[in-house]
């Protein structure tokens, strides 16, 4: 198990996580790929995306791997007319990390974070541990305080 920046933080601050790896597929960086290795709902596994609001900039959104996020809803997280999803080939630049291993936690900047309300639903998810093939456990709760999140329906239904 590779010891991530993510890890190292909330291992800091004596919360209490777990990591899971996995085998890397470059043709299948889905968490829904991740959850079947891990043999845990997808609905468990949170993806991070990065957006930017059209007048609020960054901010980001944790929802389940086998949905998409609702752009408008989104905005309205962040109290803007507008939302979209930043270009892949920017995200490195702006938080530090790659497609397939973006984190919500350890990010260069703090962004402001929204986290899809159905984590309250188990006492524990799985978001990236910051790397391709790693996986953090931890109680929803936990990231929402530890990332000073707000829970927000996210979801495109």
């Amino acid at each position: 198990m590779i010891k991530t920046n993510a890890v190292r933080l909330l291992e800091s601050q004596g919360i209490n996580i777990k990591t899971r790896d996995y085998i890397v597929d470059e043709n299948d960086l889905s968490g829904e790929h991740v959850a079947e290795q891990l043999g845990i709902p997808a609905e468990q596994v949170f993806k991070t995306l990065v957006l930017k609001g059209e007048n609020n900039g960054y901010f980001v959104c944790c929802i389940p791997s086998n949905f998409e996020v609702d752009l408008k809803k989104a905005a309205r997280a962040i109290n803007d007319k507008k939302a979209d999803m930043i270009h892949v080939k920017d995200l490195q630049r702006i938080t530090g990390y790659i497609r397939g291993g973006c984190s919500p936690i350890g990010m260069k900047k703090i962004f402001p974070t929204f986290i899809d309300e159905t984590a309250l639903l188990f006492d524990e998810i799985c978001v990236s541990a910051g790397v391709r093939g790693t996986m953090i456990i931890i109680a929803p709760q936990d990231l929402i305080e530890y990332t000073n999140a707000v829970l927000f329906d996210l979801l495109k239904i």
